[in-house]
């Protein structure tokens, strides 16, 4: 099927954008609009946020965000088009996050998904993230569902 690559890019560029159309389309499939909390791709552009995208063979398949709340770390915009779902990319680009995560000594990780969205939950679920109550200034709903994940840092070796 080609290479597969994730790379922090600009989410300001034509094939991000459908990416992110296409992950609005989904989500608002599933949630009603008041509960869906998404980044315009000009607030993904912020200086607060950092986006990665998986290409395969030059093709924009996927996507994720890390936005930083201080010392807290919020993950955002996850979505892999459903003709590659299944291929742990969503895994891969949530490493990719977490790595940054921890290179920048956040503490912690969270997000806020849907409640049916059971892929969603077995990457989190897999990569070590429970959930857990409401994070950040998200309100308690029905139709949320909240992760959190500690970052340990590594000892520093003297």
């Amino acid at each position: 099927m080609g290479e597969e690559t994730i790379t922090s890019e600009t989410p300001v560029s034509d094939e991000v954008r459908a990416l992110v159309c296409e992950l609005n389309d989904v989500l608002l499939a599933l949630t009603p609009p008041e509960h869906c909390y998404h980044m315009t791709v000009e607030e993904m552009a912020q200086s607060d946020t950092t986006v990665f995208v998986a290409r395969i063979a030059g093709q924009a398949v996927g996507l994720g965000a890390l936005r930083r709340h201080g010392q807290i770390g919020e993950v955002k915009r996850m979505y892999t088009r459903p003709a590659c779902q299944g291929r742990g990319i969503g895994g891969r680009i949530l490493m990719q996050i977490e790595a940054l995560a921890r290179r920048e000594g956040l503490r912690r990780l969270v997000l806020e998904t849907g409640d049916r969205h059971p892929a969603a939950w077995r990457v989190y679920e897999r990569s070590g993230f429970n959930r857990c109550p409401p994070v950040l200034d998200y309100p308690a709903s029905s139709w949320s569902v909240f992760y959190e994940k500690e970052l340990v840092r590594e000892p520093v070796a003297t």
